[in-house]
């Protein structure tokens, strides 16, 4: 197969649907919507969880985790979409739709999403029983455990649930986000009057209990629960035993309910007390609007009502479903220990460079610059890096940011450590990270009575850069190691997302991160940067130097190319830039995961351009910007940046973030010639998105064996420390041409 004078292989037979081109109407937009591209890519997640390929649980907890994605949409995107309505805000998306507009189409994929989930999971529910996993089946509740889970709710649930009645003399009571709850119409034996009762689920309660394998009724010995596993919901629990609640009631009717509200924080620029302002915005946060309420199909005609007027919303909030209220909730089963419905176990390995210097990982940075690919290779390397400095006398200074940390922090932990053996400690701890704001403020409370210089950055901007900098005195002077990521410094999402740790002792590289904190710590702006581009000051310039320098090329005959991975792609000057590339003749190649607003295959805008994103076991997160550089891609002089920034105006302009030069040729050659590049050939995790904004899987071309690649990172030795692993054939490689993997 020959090359095509750009510098990239003619795009594959089966390729075809994803370079279909179309023709851009006079009323059609050149960008996708962003809410609706997410929406898109919520459906992808929900697809695996169709994945026959994948096992039972997998299964599962893909459609819990499409549960929670939207859940978290709905909290942020459309409950700011909702406050512009209110505020009567009209300006448009990109695509040009007004946010009432916006709203009416979300709506509407809302609504096709969520029927989709309960089919999903009815068929999933079907899978389990046939594994001996039952949920909620009223068959297999025998006498015994009928016995068993009635004392449980005796003596584990009634005594803190509150039942309320709902009448003038007791207020509506507050409902909090993402809370459950049962409302009961009632008549009271006396006096036949009737009325409502709610009972809200506390937040502590688990989803469901799961019987035991053998249970023990009154009076007798253990007997089995009927085989197999069996779960039953809290709020099945409730409504089965609440006679017990309700003495001296007839139960008629009963019905459960959840409700989503505005979790979005936002925090003026003149805040005198950053941290009190949070404090306070968190706890504004948990009374923040109702902006969905979903009910049972069969819920009490009257008690809808009072939801919608106690909760102050409207039928446009409302969603009935005749399933499960709450998909999310379904990642408790996932935890169930059934290996064999689950991925085989996976341990990352420690990096090969770092074995050979034996554990030492100062001495191996000091050898030359490495790279660690997540999770494939373990994250402990991370945690050993700032373990190893808080306990080295020659460690005079660390410096770290911290975005997500988890709530069970080895990170955490090195720098109390290092702060308490005397050294200069200051932490970079970011409030602004939504949903973890009050465990970023439990840590910074927590570091600064160890004596770290905990810094909170700008008020208007977030510090989603990952740096981690440490001073060491070596000979007559000092010598700065760095660590550059493309992911949190997070020891449990470094187990399911795919991330580049890079460190390196490159000086200027050292000069470059010592000046982005100043930057974060003192608002002295950086100038005369060597290596580094730091957002919001210079990173979006450098992309577009570079796809520049593409299109110039381009104009000259020579070859040129950009290929970027990310995660999120909505910036509508970045997208014209690309554009403009692709009009130019650069042929663009885009790996993006989540929402993508630019429009691939339309004839005389983005012909040349093809998009696909990668959804599989891990979840894809490294970004890489990659650029020919005058030469066929992917080659040894091809321009390569890893980041902490998406192709987002958020992250380009309103975050600081990192784009770092990847010059060390093995890491060089790992990065763009084995991750970028794997991406790009992977056939059976990838969805190609087409001209008028729906996906497609990705098909192996006509005698091509499937590439996947989370597999072949999972079942090869990465390039880590190993420059001539590649032409001496210890990692087998791969190819744009014909074969994928030589």
């Amino acid at each position: 197969m020959s090359t095509s004078p750009t510098g990239t292989d003619p795009a594959p037979a089966s390729a075809a649907a994803s370079t279909q081109m179309a023709v851009l109407g006079p009323d059609e937009s050149p960008y996708f919507n962003r809410e609706l591209s997410w929406l898109q890519f919520n459906q992808r997640v929900l697809a695996e969880a169709c994945n026959e390929a994948y096992p039972l649980l997998e299964r599962l907890r893909f459609l819990s985790i499409s549960g929670s994605n939207l859940d978290e949409f709905m909290m942020i995107r459309v409950a700011g979409l909702v406050g512009q309505v209110q505020r009567g805000f009209e300006a448009p998306s990109i695509d040009g739709r007004s946010p009432a507009q916006q709203l009416t189409a979300i709506r509407e994929t809302l609504a096709i999403l969520s029927q989709r989930q309960q089919s999903i999971w009815r068929s999933l529910r079907t899978g389990l029983a046939a594994a001996d996993i039952h949920v909620a089946d009223e068959e297999r509740v025998s006498p015994e455990v009928h016995k068993w889970l009635k004392r449980y709710f005796l003596n584990e649930i009634l005594p803190i649930i509150t039942p309320q009645a709902l009448d003038p003399a007791h207020p509506f009571p507050f409902v909090q986000n993402e809370g459950m709850g049962l409302l009961f119409t009632l008549t009271r034996d006396a006096t036949r009057e009737q009325l409502i009762e709610m009972v809200l689920i506390p937040s502590a309660l688990p989803r469901f209990v799961r019987v035991p394998d053998t249970v023990t009724g009154a009076g007798s010995g253990p007997v089995s629960n009927g085989g197999g596993v069996l779960y039953m919901s809290i709020a099945r629990l409730i409504q089965r035993y609440a006679e017990a609640l309700f003495p001296g009631f007839t139960i008629q009717g009963d019905g459960l309910f959840r409700v989503l509200r505005d979790s979005d924080i936002e925090i003026a620029e003149e805040a005198e007390d950053l941290v009190r302002t949070f404090r306070s915005a968190i706890q504004r946060r948990r009374r923040g609007q109702v902006i969905q309420l979903e009910i049972e199909e069969d819920f009490d005609a009257a008690a809808e009502a009072l939801l919608l007027d106690q909760l102050g919303i409207n039928q446009a909030a409302l969603i009935k479903t005749d399933g499960m209220i709450g998909i999310d909730g379904l990642a408790e089963i996932v935890r169930e220990d059934r290996p064999d419905l689950k991925f085989d176990a996976y341990s990352p390995r420690l990096p090969e460079r770092i074995r050979e210097h034996d554990g030492d990982v100062f001495s191996a940075i000091r050898e030359k610059d490495i790279v660690i690919h997540h999770p494939y290779e373990s994250f402990e390397v991370v945690v050993d890096f700032l373990r190893q400095a808080a306990v080295d006398p020659d460690v005079v200074a660390i410096k770290q940011t911290l975005y997500r940390a988890g709530s069970q922090s080895a990170v955490i932990g090195a720098l109390i450590e290092a702060a308490e053996a005397g050294k200069s400690v200051t932490a970079v701890v970011e409030l602004k990270a939504r949903f973890d704001e009050e465990q970023n403020l439990q840590w910074a409370s927590k570091l600064e009575r160890a004596g770290v210089q905990v810094i909170y950055g700008f008020t208007d901007w977030k510090t989603h850069a990952k740096v981690a900098m440490v001073v060491r005195r070596e000979g007559e002077g000092f010598r700065t190691y760095c660590h550059f990521g493309t992911g949190n410094y997070h020891p449990v999402t470094a187990k399911i997302y795919t991330d580049l740790s890079f460190f390196t002792a490159d000086p200027k590289l050292g000069r470059d991160a010592a000046k982005m904190f100043n930057f974060v710590t003192g608002y002295v702006e950086p100038h005369a940067l060597e290596r580094l581009h730091i957002a919001p000051i210079d990173l979006r310039q450098e992309i577009y130097d570079r796809i520049d320098a593409e299109i110039a090329n381009a104009q000259k005959g020579k070859p040129a190319a950009i290929w970027m991975k990310c995660n999120q792609l909505t910036d509508e000057a970045m997208i014209d830039r690309l554009y403009a590339a692709s009009n130019a003749g650069v042929q663009v190649e885009l790996v993006v995961r989540g929402i993508c607003c630019l429009r691939p295959g339309i004839t005389g805008l983005s012909e040349n351009i093809r998009v696909k994103s990668v959804i599989g076991r891990f979840l894809e997160h490294s970004r890489i910007y990659a650029f020919a550089n005058g030469h066929p891609m992917p080659s040894a002089q091809a321009a390569v940046f890893i980041a902490s920034a998406d192709m987002m105006s958020r992250n380009l302009d309103r975050r600081v973030e990192t784009l770092i030069p990847v010059l060390n040729r093995t890491v060089h050659d790992q990065v763009l010639q084995q991750v970028l590049l794997a991406n790009m050939l992977d056939s059976e995790q990838s969805w190609w998105l087409h001209p008028d904004g729906s996906y497609s899987r990705v098909k192996a071309e006509e005698g091509v064996k499937p590439f996947n690649c989370h597999r072949y990172f999972m079942t090869n030795p990465s390039l880590s420390g190993r420059g001539g692993a590649l032409e001496a054939g210890a990692v087998p490689k791969l190819s744009l041409r014909k074969g994928a993997v030589a």
